[in-house]
């Protein structure tokens, strides 16, 4: 099961937290981590990113960030995650180096894109941090979006150590989550 972290420095306290638990997630081997603070300033996020490329990553995990292509290429990361309603994955395609890795949120069947990398589907379960994105898929919805999805799918909202292995039955390659990081790491986890 892959897993993929995304960031919440606010859940956490601030910048200095948040570089704990990212070193944590990267000693642990965790598949990718995506620098989601989309509030700082460019240059804030590019120092922090720079610091986050700059520690150890001894299983490779991807680094990505929050839609700041400029930012990531500027850091030297792996890729860039984009909300449903950016620019197509396609258009942006053009201009990313080879390999760059793209990432897309889907909420529905329209909203994946067969140019992109991977696709975070949500929400999964009920989630506080995905209020306003329509009910929940449950597993059900998950497994028809992953059976018609182009591209591998990972599953968010609302995930837990408890119901993420119905995730990966339902056809997700993996798990995505704020609290489902911030609160385990220190534990091994799946």
């Amino acid at each position: 099961m892959k897993r993929y972290y995304l960031t919440d420095r606010r859940a956490l306290g601030g910048l200095g937290p948040l570089r704990q638990v990212i070193a944590r997630a990267l000693a642990a081997g965790v598949d990718m981590i995506q620098i989601r603070e989309k509030d700082l300033e460019a240059r804030t996020l590019w120092e922090f990113t720079k610091e986050i490329r700059a520690l150890p990553n001894p299983h490779g995990t991807k680094l990505l960030i929050n839609e700041r292509v400029d930012v990531a290429q500027a850091a030297g990361l792996d890729g860039v995650h984009l909300p449903s309603r950016s620019i197509p994955a396609g258009e942006l395609r053009r201009i990313v180096p080879i390999g760059f890795l793209i990432g897309v949120s889907a909420h529905s069947l329209e909203e994946l894109d067969a140019e992109a990398d991977f696709a975070v589907v949500s929400p999964v379960f009920e989630s506080k941090s995905k209020p306003g994105y329509g009910p929940a898929l449950g597993v059900q919805g998950l497994a028809a979006m992953a059976k018609q999805s182009p591209i591998p799918v990972y599953a968010l909202g609302g995930i837990t150590e408890q119901n993420a292995p119905a995730c990966v039955s339902a056809g997700a390659v993996g798990v995505a989550g704020i609290s489902l990081f911030q609160e385990t790491f220190g534990v091994d986890f799946l």
